[in-house]
């Protein structure tokens, strides 16, 4: 069923894992047709390059997690000052819905959406419901996730939660449906370590260590791009540089859709948009989940991949030298493994999240006389749910 243009207002902000699906969704919606207007706090601003062509606004928040009494009083008003603010911006953008894609940046704006009685979606990225959206998800509209089996969700909002995955960028979509890199005849194993939008300082000092350990016969084989810390950047290559181990190292990797073509294997956290880029390419990983994430989030999102078959995962207590250089010598010797990994990776791909969850947004605005059109129409198609949501039931 087309649906004509309208106007969505997306909040998201503070760091990448919320911004990168938000900007996702932002292509997808605008590609529809629709007015996208972005909501969002000074760090999630920083990504403006997400949200081309795309209206933004200011709307500072706080989070109760930090300070003591005096730093949650602060926070108390510096979220009522932002739902004021938010609530002006939306009676003056009048959208049709908001979405809302978690952390404390995005409060404001959901409650004001609550207050003025504009419908509002939640997505969930991580496998554990996240303390923002639990606040907010009684009054949503609908909640997307993207792991199958998501925790802290209160059964009463079930029926209103949809599986759409987390999206992804078109260009890291694509990726799966090309084919998983040759071996070669020179068995070349091409190693890609990515720590986040900084690098993770751990990253830096197991992994040079632990390629330096491996026989030299198999550092000859390795091909390494790694992502550090500026500060970390010349130590790391004189690392590989004295170990005669093949290596390019950045302060920041540009384009991300390009090294996963090139990788046979990742090295990294376990933030949801990091896992779903790697199973929307098919690629195999190795993931040291951050131990001070919310509710230990990652470590959950880890967990899935493992259990599929495509992911090995250490705690980061176990992350050492050692067992690394073990691990990578293991599947540099008997590469089938990396193959199965990355057959079992892209099996629980969802490329398609971004088209999904757009059909959710469209969907959660019908109208009365248009939501009993567009189910006569998906009745006659025997397509299901719209975009062939899949309904979460308790």
């Amino acid at each position: 069923m087309k649906r004509k243009p309208l106007t969505f207002a997306i909040a998201a902000g503070g760091t990448g894992g919320h911004m990168f699906p938000a900007g996702a969704l932002a292509k997808e919606l605008k590609r529809r047709g629709h007015r996208i207007v972005l909501i969002s706090d000074p760090r999630g601003l920083q990504y403006s390059d997400l949200f081309e062509g795309v209206e933004s606004h200011l709307v500072e928040s706080g989070t109760f997690a930090l300070g003591g009494l005096s730093g949650k009083i602060k926070t108390f008003f510096a979220l009522a000052k932002g739902t004021l603010k938010a609530g002006w911006l939306l009676i003056k953008l009048s959208p049709a819905g908001v979405i809302g894609f978690g952390g404390y940046p995005v409060v404001p704006t959901m409650a004001a959406a609550r207050l003025l009685s504009i419908p509002y979606c939640l997505h969930e990225q991580n496998a554990i419901l996240g303390r923002a959206n639990r606040a907010l998800a009684g009054a949503a509209r609908a909640i997307a996730i993207s792991f199958e089996k998501t925790g802290k969700i209160r059964p009463g909002n079930l029926t209103k939660t949809y599986l759409t995955g987390n999206p992804v960028r078109r260009e890291i979509a694509a990726l799966g449906r090309k084919p998983y890199p040759s071996l070669g005849a020179d068995h070349v194993i091409r190693l890609l370590v990515m720590g986040g939008s900084q690098g993770a300082a751990v990253f830096s000092e197991i992994v040079p260590e632990a390629l330096s350990i491996l026989p030299k016969a198999v550092r000859r084989r390795l091909q390494v791009t790694q992502q550090c810390r500026q500060k970390d950047l010349e130590r790391v290559k004189k690392a590989y540089k004295s170990h005669g181990i093949a290596a390019e190292v950045f302060p920041f990797i540009q384009d991300i859709p390009g090294r996963l073509l090139w990788a046979h294997l990742v090295i990294g956290r376990a933030g949801a948009s990091t896992l779903f880029e790697l199973t929307a390419a098919g690629r195999p990983s190795i993931l040291v989940p951050f131990p001070s994430a919310m509710d230990d989030h990652q470590s959950a999102n880890a967990a899935f991949l493992k259990g599929a078959g495509a992911a090995w995962v250490f705690a980061e207590k176990e992350f050492t030298s050692p067992a690394l250089a073990k691990l990578v010598q293991r599947l540099v010797v008997n590469q089938t493994l990396l193959k199965a990994a990355a057959g079992a990776a892209l099996g629980i791909g969802r490329p398609e999240a971004a088209e999904r969850l757009a059909d959710l947004v469209e969907d959660m605005v019908l109208t009365r006389r248009e939501r009993i059109k567009a189910k006569k129409l998906e009745k006659k198609s025997n397509r299901g749910n719209p975009g062939g949501l899949q309904r979460v039931m308790a």
